[in-house]
Parts: C-alpha cells; structure tokens; sequence
C-alpha cells in the first residue's frame, strides 16, 4: 500500500445527466440522497469499504457498514497467510464471515488478494522456483473455486511492480519463479471462476509515471495476447507529501481505453476539513467521469478503523460522526455541485507545534489482526530540518518484520531513503511494515 496524487476535475454536464437518469434504477429516490452506496448505485456503481471480520461485532462499525456501502473488500481474510495457514489445509472462516456479511446487506464482495509478494505464510516463503510457482498455482484455484460465484472483482495479483523510476517488476519471491507468474495466476483465476472480474491492483500508479506506464504495459501485452484480465485496481492512499495527481481521472480514462474496467480500490485521504473534503470530492468526480470507472471502496470505515490511523483519512470519524469527506462524496455521487473548486493545494492535517530542540519524534499507528499487523509510523522533524532519520522500534516476542515501505529495514531499525530523508522542521513523514505476531508500539527517532 501507498499513495499517490488528482486535482482540476470537472465533472461534464452529460455526466449529471447520466446520474440523473440512473437514479431512475433505484428503489427510492431518498435512499439515493442520503447513503453513499444507494447514490453511487443509481449511476451503477458501488461504493464501498474494506472491512475486518472480528470488528463486525461492533455495533457502531456494523451499522455504519450495513447502512452505507454496497460493496465489501476483506482487508486480510483473503490472503494467502490466512486462507492457507498450512500448505495445503484451507481455512475460509473469517473470510466466509465477511462475504455472509455483505450478502445479507445485498452487497459486492471484492476479493483481496490471490497472490502477492506480502503477507504470505512462512511455509511459503521458505519455497522457491518450480515448487512456489505451482503452490502459488494451487492456491489461486483453490480460493477462488471456494468463492466462485460469489465474487464481483478478484484482486488476482496485488503489487507486482516497483517503486522509483526503473518501471521494473518487483523482485519477489514470486518473480523469481519467471516473469510470467502474473499472467500464469490469471489463467488459473478464470479458469476457477469464470464469471468474477479479474483485477490487477497496486500503488503509486494514480497519475502517469514509470510505474503506471510498466502497469499500462503489461495491460495493453495482455489485452494483445487473451491472457484473462478484467480490470485494473488504483489503491490511491494519499497524503500532502503524494496527494491526488493533476492527470488522476486522465489516467484511469487511459486504462479504460485499453478495454478493462478501472476501479478505486483502497481510497484514503489525510487530512480534515474543507481540504479533505475536496480532494475526496475530486477523486469520486474523477470515477465519475470515466464510465469504466465501476465503483470507489474506501480502505476503512471510520478514522480509527484506517491503517493509518493518525492521519483522520476516512469519511466517518473515530465515534462514526460524518465527516466534511463524507458529505462532499454524497453530493458528488448525488449530482450536486459542492465543493465546485477541486483543491489546488494537497490536502493538509491540521497544524501541530513542532517538538522543541533539534532531532525528530517517531509514532506508531497499528492496524492489528489475529496473527499480523501493518504499522504506519510518522517522523516528524524538532526545531530544525532533517537531513536524515532513523527509527528504532521494539517488536514484542515472536513478532517478526515481512515486508518494509518507504524505509531500509535492518532488523528492527528503518532508516530514511533517498526521497524521504529531508523533513522540514516540524514537517512529517511516513513510512510503514508489515509483520506477523503482535506489532510494536514503542519506537524512538533519531536524526542523522
């Protein structure tokens, strides 16, 4: 997961038109003006939410999903470590959880993820070669024959490219089994379920660049060649350090032409107020104008439920109160005209006081499951700019390190990388891991 950039969009008359007349398809009009779901529904779309099965029992979580959205992503159930604790020895029950969830409330179930480099069990990340490739095989087929018919999209392979400007694939484990491991899990997935759409999703590829331009690529060589693909998934986590791209609704509309469907798959913004609210605005008139664009899923229901967390970038607060965000997206989906000026600065948190004296703090947002974790850690610089940091953390017993973004991990240390050293004062930065176990809640900065 990460972040990348929109900005001027403006949504065409035809458009209002078209969410108009599709309002026609719904029930009740009323419905369509008060919850996000019904009103992405009358242009026939979904909007939706990422959801973790042990918070369903939580009554304000549940009723703001059950109300709100027409459309569910498992964050973790889905994936290999869960699905596949043990090789060979399939566990389905958090995950079923969820999509009984969803279809009590009529909802699509976007699946996340078949394959990826990341949170994959330790009995597959000790394989290699042939043996991996033909596991990785199995499980696609297996997971998606479990779910087929179920299944609105299916993330099939989550990740595969690298950051920076090389436009090159991710070196993986999965990779080094030969680079046509992406289109090999595609074949798999249609094969086990013929009727879902298949996705390829990733980060960083919300506005033209070397990585998009690689996605873009491997789309257009796939589309020439009838290896199975469907649509293509645009996490979109942004922030003020990689808000919305100018040529965000340009580029979906590019991979729309390519013939798949485009979706916004894990949409969350940093900030709050007026400036939060717009840029959310922006990015749903940006699907709105791409009539490939199938639906926008938000990563989290309320502030506290994101992986995120510090950062307030969702629609519902920690006590599930509407926020700015949300009422923009609703008059967005419903026609409405406000906010009419898209941000021209990225989104802002609010102001904080930089720490006294030189150095910089380091703080821990932890999204925690039933054996893993994501944490997200903010660097923020003292009284004077950084020119360099590194933050130690403190893993409790068992806990281990699988996958680091936006930092060089040593062990339990991360030090800064080159686009991410230099901190103004009193100016933040993020970096995030993943893990398996309990994650850490202690961590201590230090300049360099």
């Amino acid at each position: 997961m990460k972040r990348s950039p929109t900005s001027r969009l403006v949504l065409a008359g035809s458009l209002g038109l078209l969410v108009a007349a599709g309002a026609l398809t719904v029930a009740s009009t009323a419905d369509a003006a008060t919850t996000l779901g019904a009103s992405a529904a009358a242009s026939g779309r979904y909007f939706g939410t990422a959801v973790a099965a042990y918070k369903l029992s939580d009554s304000t979580y549940s009723g703001i999903l059950n109300r709100e959205f027409n459309s569910v992503t498992p964050e973790n159930e889905m994936k290999w470590d869960a699905t596949e604790p043990t090789q060979g020895q399939f566990s389905y029950t958090s995950a079923d959880q969820i999509v009984a969830r969803a279809r009590s409330i009529g909802a699509k179930v976007r699946g996340h993820a078949l394959a990826w480099h990341s949170q994959q069990p330790g009995w597959a990340q000790s394989l290699s070669g042939t043996t991996l490739r033909n596991a990785m095989l199995n499980h696609v087929t297996q997971v998606a024959t479990h779910y087929k018919g179920q299944i609105d999209s299916w993330d099939v392979v989550n990740e595969a490219f690298a950051d920076g400007s090389s436009g090159a694939r991710r070196d993986s484990n999965l990779q080094r089994t030969g680079n046509d491991w992406i289109e090999a899990a595609f074949r798999a997935a249609r094969a086990a379920d013929p009727a879902a759409k298949l996705c390829y999703n990733d980060y960083n590829t919300d506005g033209q660049n070397a990585k998009s331009n690689a996605v873009y690529a491997m789309v257009q060589d796939f589309k020439s060649r009838g290896v199975p693909i469907d649509c293509v998934g645009f996490q979109s986590h942004f922030n003020s350090a990689s808000p919305l791209p100018s040529d965000y609704q340009a580029n979906l509309q590019r991979f729309a032409n390519l013939g798949v469907d485009v979706q916004i798959t894990e949409l969350d913004i940093e900030g709050s107020g007026t400036a939060q609210a717009n840029s959310f605005a922006a990015a749903t008139r940006a699907c709105l104008a791409v009539t490939r664009c199938n639906g926008i899923t938000v990563w989290g229901i309320r502030d506290s439920d994101s992986w995120r967390a510090s950062g307030t970038p969702l629609l519902f607060d920690g006590s599930g109160n509407k926020k700015a965000a949300y009422t923009a997206v609703l008059d967005v989906l419903n026609g409405g005209t406000t906010p009419t000026t898209p941000p021209t600065t990225p989104p802002t948190t609010p102001p904080t006081t930089p720490p006294s004296g030189s150095g910089c703090t380091s703080a821990i947002s932890l999204n925690q499951w039933n054996g893993g974790f994501v944490a997200t850690v903010k660097v923020t610089a003292g009284a004077t700019r950084l020119n360099g940091w590194t933050v130690n953390v403190t893993l409790p017993s068992g806990a281990a390190v699988t996958n680091t973004w936006n930092a060089t991990a040593s062990g339990t240390s991360f030090t800064n990388v080159s686009y991410n050293g230099s901190v103004n004062a009193g100016a933040s930065t993020e970096f995030g891991f993943q893990g398996t176990g309990t994650g850490p809640s202690v961590s201590t900065c230090t300049a360099r």
